[in-house]
């Protein structure tokens, strides 16, 4: 049971890491448009992304794929850009509903960047095997899992009650936080290591 709360606390860690906010910008990104009442399909999504997050830490522990840091470094600030983009595009539109499954495939495929992003560090904590890493890793993904719910829910509340107190339209809600996390993430793009050849 110890070696269960290690490992699940890493993956607590790995997303509220106040230094490493690139994974609540994310996640901030992708709750922005939604409800309480749309718990099921957040649920969905942040489920689908955690699935992605683990397949790329499988991938990589059994050495099926590898990529250089600097490129995933630069990826995860992008797919924070398209997301928020699109949030920001298909704000107050209904045909949201009709592209769910285009949402959940591309979840899934920022998860697997994002995953890629941890990849190095996780085998660096592991010894062994790469079988014996299996166990830890499926206690890291419900680490993972438990904090992007916690993140997911406080982003929810906070909508509730600006969209409640406030009198913020959803729509004017997702704009406006689409525009702030855009803002964020732009730097974080143009500083990227990329760059410098």
């Amino acid at each position: 049971m110890s070696q269960f709360w290690i490992y699940f606390q890493i993956g607590l860690k790995h997303v509220l890491d106040i230094n490493a906010y690139d994974h609540v910008l994310f996640l901030i990104a992708l709750t922005v448009p939604y409800t309480f009442k749309d718990w099921k399909r957040i649920l969905l999504l942040v489920s689908v992304f955690t699935i992605g997050h683990t397949l790329a830490l499988i991938l990589s522990v059994f050495g099926i794929i590898a990529i250089k840091v600097n490129i995933v470094e630069f990826l995860i600030p992008i797919t924070i850009l398209i997301t928020a983009l699109y949030h920001l595009f298909t704000a107050g539109k209904t045909s949201k509903n009709d592209s769910i499954n285009l949402v959940f495939f591309i979840t899934l495929f920022f998860g697997i960047i994002h995953g890629l992003g941890f990849s190095n560090y996780f085998k660096t904590i592991l010894g062994g095997s790469a079988t014996s890493k299996l166990l830890p890793l499926g206690e890291f993904a419900l680490g993972i899992e438990a904090a992007q719910l916690v993140v997911v829910f406080v982003v929810l509340v906070i909508s509730y009650i600006v969209q409640t107190v406030f009198r913020f339209s959803k729509r004017d809600w997702a704009l406006v936080m689409s525009a702030f996390i855009i803002g964020v993430v732009i730097p974080m793009i143009i500083d990227s290591p990329i760059w410098n050849r």
